[in-house]
């Protein structure tokens, strides 16, 4: 048992120095709740029990002895959890002492087997069990009359506190039901200390600190709330004002809310007790201090990155520098460029080379986690820039090697997070959608402590993200809002990594807005998205205008979007501005103005291997040439596009292209609506098809606007061809439509 829990010992953050233990002892060890703690060990040696019970009594036993004190409630809910029986009998035992006499109390501690009076025992003496049980008697043998008569008393207080909440467990019933069992997150909640008792001993302290921290980092939702936790840390400060790791863990709990005062001057105290306690540089001069002076500006310049404040943030980081040279530190040197080239990157600069220099220093100084981060940080770069597909996938495959080898599953999941991105952005949705789910089915190499797993890092929800637009794209608006909803329990709105979703749940509720022709419920969601991301807004300004015929103010942002985008090399929005300001030259029968604008990011999307935008830019073009009377030469281009529409595309590009087709068709089959030349028959039943197939995308996606053109389209066919009742049935759904929409139809011919 000891050795499946000995990390509970250890908190992972505390590893700058040890705080000394007198500072949080408490006078004595026995208490009313360890009493609780001693008749659950009593009851487990005296009562038969199942072996599964047996196990989970035993995984229980360390976190009741080393966590704070729970009340009596809490305490028998958690033992029930395991054994019901046994539970019971707890209660039973501690009913005999808290309404006996003294006596009682008194007996319970002369019958009690140890590891010394016990020969057949389970409690060895250098067991777990053993150590407690040694203490607690070495305790209650030296306390005087007077003590022992207080702790009687307090152990009747703490007993009927349970009887006043009227507890669900009677003491004349023996049926206990197993199936109700408590929530998790209730025991994980500790009491405040004014509730039962004055300050933690060092051990308590240590293991909330440690359970606090590792549930902040692996799952925030089963953290304290950051108003309880601020209140437990402020009680901890009251009684140790020097204890660092408090400071630490304040810190930690105040960028949970974006609090950039208390934060900063949490991180500083931290480091300022390290300095204070002397821990590190006992042996070594002035080594311990100058190490925590370079650290605690690296870690404020890490701190002023993640809130936007670039500029403080060189300072922190050319301190750290200045330090670290001082002192010839290459591993902080190093952390230094790592950041250093994070920041360039933040604030849109170019980093290749540092990075590429960050990882040859990295590698030559055996820090493969720093070299993993920087080979991904060029693989994300290179994407940007238009490096092929084979060459990101094999740098990538290089590193999950060095991530596998060394056991890193923080960079495992970046890496997997960061392919489904890269494939997202090439237009191989089903490539993208496989590693979404690789990432999610995947199970953490981190070990598994307080029963939680490794699942509200920025990688899960960038992949849950994904995923969710994939599942919009493909009118599965369920299931997207199933994905949404987990996203919003798993990261709370006040956590960092909240954008993501923010962002993701707005744009996919535009999209569907403006697929729906309902421009009044899209335009507010503007001023949302820009509020995230400035240049996601203007776009869909612009499209929002564009929707309401405001050419011209949609014109001019537009441009100044393609601007600003130009000079981030933004390429994908550079790409979408292009398609958008040529559909406003279509607007106004410039269609031959609107090629150049085509052909130029065709070529963008070609040489960054943008497969999605160039399928969207070649319907562009093949609508365009429709419009300039060469259909034949239109319907061969899209046969270049429809292939990857169809296998990758939304419903809504499927039926545009779809869409786009039939027009084509009917085009070349020299098909006219007053049906006075002879058309193509063949093509004419062919056209009919695909419009029938388009029907079925514009339906899953409420599409009333487009599904209005597909049927005034059917209705000519089916009346050139003489399908009378066909043609009846078409034409009372465009009617339908029509008189729902209660707006003008725009010229099908204007557009794509």
């Amino acid at each position: 048992m000891a050795s499946v829990h000995e990390s509970l010992y250890f908190n992972p953050m505390m590893t700058n120095g040890v705080v000394h233990a007198n500072v949080f002892g408490i006078k004595d060890w026995v208490t009313p709740y360890k009493i609780s703690v001693l008749a659950l060990l009593y009851d487990m040696t005296a009562s038969k029990i199942t072996l599964p019970e047996r196990r989970r009594l035993n995984k229980l036993i360390l976190p009741l002895q080393q966590g704070p004190d729970l009340t009596l409630g809490q305490f028998l809910k958690a033992v029930e959890e395991c054994c019901p029986q046994t539970a019971y009998a707890v209660k039973l035992r501690l009913h005999e002492m808290a309404d006996g006499e003294l006596k009682d109390m008194e007996y319970f501690f002369s019958t009690l087997p140890t590891p010394f009076s016990a020969f057949d025992s389970e409690a060895y003496k250098t067991s777990v069990v053993g150590l407690f049980m040694r203490h607690m008697l070495l305790a209650y043998n030296k306390l005087s009359f007077s003590q022992v008569y207080k702790l009687y008393k307090s152990l009747q207080h703490y007993y009927h506190m349970l009887v006043a909440d009227d507890s669900d467990m009677d003491l004349t019933s023996t049926e206990d039901t197993v199936g109700d069992r408590i929530d998790r997150e209730e025991l994980d909640t500790p009491l405040h200390e004014s509730e039962l008792r004055g300050p933690l001993s060092q051990k308590q302290a240590e293991y909330f600190l440690a359970k606090q921290a590792y549930l902040l980092k692996n799952d925030e939702n089963k953290a304290l709330k950051p108003a309880a936790l601020q209140e437990e840390l402020n009680n901890m400060l009251k009684f140790n004002p020097d204890f660092a790791e408090a400071h630490y863990l304040n810190y930690l709990n105040s960028m949970r809310v974006q609090d950039i005062f208390l934060s900063a001057h949490s991180l500083l105290h931290y480091f300022d007790r390290l300095i204070l306690s002397g821990s590190e540089g006992k042996s070594n001069g002035d080594e311990g201090y100058g190490r925590s002076l370079r650290y605690a500006a690296l870690n404020l310049a890490s701190l002023h990155c993640r809130f936007g404040h670039y500029q403080q943030a060189d300072l922190a980081l050319q301190e750290a520098i200045r330090i670290a040279q001082e002192s010839n530190d290459h591993v902080c040197l190093q952390h230094c460029l790592s950041w250093l080239y994070t920041l360039e990157q933040m604030k849109g600069s170019d980093s290749t080379v540092l990075t590429e220099d960050s990882v040859k220093m990295a590698a030559h100084f055996c820090l493969p986690y720093l070299a993993s981060l920087g080979i991904q940080s060029l693989v994300q770069q290179g994407a940007t820039q238009g490096k092929t597909a084979h060459k990101l996938m094999d740098a990538l495959k290089d590193t999950d090697i060095l991530h596998w080898k060394h056991s890193l599953s923080e960079l495992i999941e970046i890496s997997l997070a960061q392919t489904t991105s890269i494939w997202r952005m090439f237009g191989k949705s089903t490539m993208a959608l496989q590693q979404a789910q690789l990432l999610l089915n995947m199970s953490s190499l981190e070990p598994v402590n307080f029963g939680v797993q490794q699942n509200n890092t920025e990688a899960f929800a960038v992949a849950l993200c994904h995923l969710a637009e994939l599942h919009a794209e493909q009118g599965l608006y369920c299931a997207v809002s199933e994905i949404l909803q987990h996203l919003k329990e798993q990261f709370p709105p006040h956590s960092h990594h909240a954008k993501l979703w923010m962002l993701c749940d707005l744009k996919i509720q535009f999209e569907r807005h403006m697929n729906e022709g309902k421009y009044h419920l899209a335009e507010p969601l503007v001023t949302a998205i820009s509020a995230l991301n400035k240049t996601e807004g203007l776009y869909r300004k612009a499209q929002v205008l564009k929707a309401l015929n405001r050419s011209t103010e949609a014109y001019s942002i537009l441009q100044r979007l393609q601007v600003h985008c130009e000079k981030t090399k933004r390429t994908e929005v550079v790409i979408r501005v292009m398609l958008s300001t040529a559909e406003l030259h279509w607007e106004s029968s410039g269609f031959s103005t609107a090629l150049p604008l085509l052909l130029q990011a065709l070529a963008l999307a070609r040489q960054h291997h943008l497969q999605s935008l160039a399928s969207e830019t070649i319907l562009h073009l093949a609508f365009t040439q429709l419009m300039l009377g060469i259909p034949e030469r239109a319907l061969s281009v899209l046969h270049e596009a429809i292939e990857p529409v169809l296998a990758h595309g939304s419903l809504m590009d499927k039926g545009r292209a779809l869409l786009l087709t039939a027009r084509c068709q009917m085009a070349v089959a020299g098909f006219r609506p007053n049906g006075q030349a002879q058309a193509d028959l063949h093509l004419v039943v062919l056209a009919i098809d695909t419009l029938n197939e388009a029907t079925a995308y514009f339906s899953k996606l409420n599409c009333k606007e487009r599904l209005r053109d597909v049927h005034y389209l059917q209705a000519q066919l089916h009346r050139s061809l003489g399908q009378t009742s066909q043609c009846n049935k078409s034409a009372m759904l465009f009617r339908l439509l029509d008189q729902e929409l209660q707006s003008p139809a725009p010229p099908v011919s204007m557009r794509l």
